[in-house]
């Protein structure tokens, strides 16, 4: 169940830093409407890496699709010199 708090509750941040945990973010609200999301910067630096893996993936399959920039088993031999 999401930890949602009003972002007054900031005023004694320390209780609400403590409800942070890796995979259980504290989510503020502002005028009873979603404003902030507080995470463990662990899963922060997870999150942003899932991001650049996909976003490279996704590039991948679209030089795939568009038959750019492949080469051919002596191309790939004579530049790892084998």
């Amino acid at each position: 169940m999401p930890n949602i708090k009003p972002v007054s509750d900031l005023r004694n941040y320390n209780e609400v830093l403590k409800d942070i945990a890796e995979g259980s973010p504290v989510f503020l609200t502002k005028n009873g409407r979603g404003k902030f999301a507080i995470m463990d910067i662990e899963e922060y630096e997870k999150t942003q890496a899932t991001i650049k893996l996909l976003a490279k993936l996704i590039e991948a399959e679209n030089r795939v699709k568009s038959n750019d920039d492949w080469i051919d088993e002596n191309q790939v031999k004579d530049i790892l010199g084998v």
